[in-house]
């Protein structure tokens, strides 16, 4: 008897194209400059890239500001979109998608969980691909390995973080948390953009550097130590798999972003002409 094809990875596949449509699209909706089109593919990588962090920063910010009650259970609450924003981020759902129950709220170990309704469990699991995926797949595609390997690195830690959110319904909330880092990558790609539109010695990138900046100690930094420190206090009720995977992500994502943010302030404002041709070069 043929396997019946999982409506999950129809959905995955009809997404993953949905995202590269997008990604072909975005260079006839915004050409690039003469001074980008020797590296289209990145050209269109950025504004892909842009368009999930308004997507999804946006998403995760307005999602605190009309539930200001979610920072009080990470774990088992979380507004009604929530859940699709993250799976917009990675989406897992070929693994999930016959393991939703119906509509409840129940209690468990002390904390709770919300249980989605199987057919809007569907709707929000499988939603458009996981950019993180796509963009997982277009940097490997695109781009040499010594120049990305970073990022993918990054993208696969975030993609095994979140799948865990998607995957249980749990720590929904924690995760949306995690997606406030994209108010910043706003500005990181706008900065990037602006760099490949020669585009350096204007106000427009001085202003975006400046703001830049300052969203990233606020929704980058101190978002990730409040991340971590929200894990230390919380440690006897997370159980010890999730809590391993958690520890490791703040352990690596942090470093990381500290080392990312030196670079931004030698670049912007300790810069030379070497530094910025090397980046527009990247």
């Amino acid at each position: 008897m043929p396997m019946a094809l999982s409506p999950g990875l129809l959905l995955v596949a009809g997404s993953f194209a949905a995202f590269r449509l997008l990604n072909r699209g975005l260079e006839r909706l915004v050409p690039p400059p003469p001074s980008a089109r020797r590296n289209r593919w990145k050209w269109r990588n950025i504004w892909t890239s842009l368009a999930h962090s308004v997507l999804s920063g946006g998403g995760a910010l307005a999602g605190f500001c009309l539930h200001p009650g979610l920072s009080e259970d990470l774990v088992g609450t979380h507004p009604p979109g929530a859940h699709s924003l993250v799976a917009v981020s990675v989406d897992l759902s070929p693994f999930s998608a016959n393991r939703l129950p119906g509509m409840a709220t129940a209690q468990q170990g002390g904390l709770s969980y919300l249980k989605c309704q199987r057919g809007v469990g569907l709707v929000a699991v499988n939603p458009a691909a996981g950019y993180f995926l796509e963009d997982f797949v277009d940097m490997l595609c695109n781009q040499k390995l010594h120049q990305s390997w970073e990022l993918l690195f990054h993208h696969s830690v975030v993609i095994v973080c979140f799948g865990i959110a998607v995957l249980l319904h749990q720590y929904v909330g924690f995760a949306l948390v995690a997606l406030l880092v994209e108010i910043n990558s706003i500005f990181l790609h706008l900065r990037q953009i602006l760099l490949m539109a020669n585009l350096v010695h204007t106000t427009c990138y001085r202003l975006n550097s400046i703001i830049n900046l300052g969203t990233y100690v606020v929704f980058r930094i101190a978002t990730l130590a409040w991340m971590t420190h929200w894990l230390f206090l919380n440690r006897e009720n997370v159980p010890p798999a999730t809590y391993a995977v958690g520890t490791v992500g703040m352990a690596i994502m942090t470093p990381m972003n500290i080392i990312l943010f030196y670079r931004l302030l030698r670049s912007d404002f300790f810069k030379s002409g070497r530094d910025v041709q090397r980046e527009k070069e990247q």
